[in-house]
């Protein structure tokens, strides 16, 4: 198997931060990773509320996340184990995964069906 990339922290950019996370699905699993309290398989991501992401999709999700140098994927047998590298991003640019991640919770709060 050929090995998994992951850009240094030095090569991170904003740019590629905000269009990894353009997508919203590719937001809420990011946000799920930063919020996890430890590694997640890709398969935690396989349903998204009542939508269920192939594989296929769910595979090139977690490439841009991991090209944008948000995630650290490790394989681990046939799963691929996902963590969150907030901690180096915001020491490259500080307040800005926080300020995302705000930004989508409220938009979630947005989305809500109102009662």
């Amino acid at each position: 198997m050929r090995p998994i990339l992951h850009p240094s922290i030095e090569d991170v950019s904003v740019a590629a931060i905000l269009h990894a996370l353009s997508d919203p699905v590719r937001a809420a699993i990011f946000a799920g990773l930063a919020n996890a309290s430890c590694v997640q398989n890709c398969t935690t991501f396989a349903t998204m509320g009542d939508r269920v992401i192939p594989k296929s999709s769910l595979s090139q999700h977690f490439k841009v996340l991991r090209e944008a140098g948000l995630i650290h994927s490790e394989r681990q047998g046939v799963e691929m184990h996902n963590s969150s590298r907030c901690a180096e991003v915001d020491a490259r640019f500080p307040g800005l995964i926080a300020a995302i991640l705000n930004a989508y919770a409220g938009d979630k709060a947005c989305d809500a069906p109102q009662a």
